[in-house]
């Protein structure tokens, strides 16, 4: 499971609008580093961050965790609602 797919499977597990999630992975100047943005809507965008950014920070988490043992990237996800 790529990156992309993980990212985008952990957020759909906590919002209401499972269609309206979109995760696109953007290339970096450096080849270490792996962008994600992820695009939820504005009704779940609370969720998605939750309370002091705790959600938020544990997804980073996991997918740094995940790149840590398969691709050895340094993950930036970025949340945004449209």
């Amino acid at each position: 499971m790529s990156l992309r797919e993980l990212t985008e499977k952990l957020v759909k597990s906590v919002v209401k609008d499972e269609d309206a999630v979109s995760v696109k992975e953007f290339p970096s100047e450096d080849d270490d580093t792996c962008l994600l943005e992820v695009l939820v809507s504005e009704d779940d965008m609370g969720r998605v961050i939750g309370k002091s950014g705790k959600t938020a920070n544990a997804i980073r988490t996991l997918v740094q965790a995940s790149s840590a043992l398969h691709e050895n990237k340094y993950v930036r996800i970025n949340f945004d609602k449209f």
